[in-house]
């Protein structure tokens, strides 16, 4: 059982990384984060298409990610 949890951990692991190497870079430096970053913060630019499909499956693997590195600690602790 621990195993397998182990096994998906290192497969999501891989996915996140990626899936987060395939986004498109948005800094714009510190200048975005002065003038026109809170845009992006407030959602008046929303994602379309793969960038949002790229976000959602971002969201869902690093919510996966989490269960499982804490599951997979759990699992080290009761031994």
């Amino acid at each position: 059982m621990k195993q397998a949890f182990e096994i998906a951990l290192l497969v999501v692991s891989i996915g996140l990384i990626l899936i987060v190497l395939l986004q498109k870079g948005k800094s714009a430096g510190l200048s975005g984060a002065i003038t026109g970053g809170a845009e992006h913060l407030f959602g008046r630019t929303k994602a379309r298409g793969l960038e949002l499909v790229l976000q959602r499956l971002t969201l869902a693997l690093a919510i996966l990610f989490m269960v499982l590195a804490i599951t997979v600690g759990y699992f080290v602790n009761a031994q």
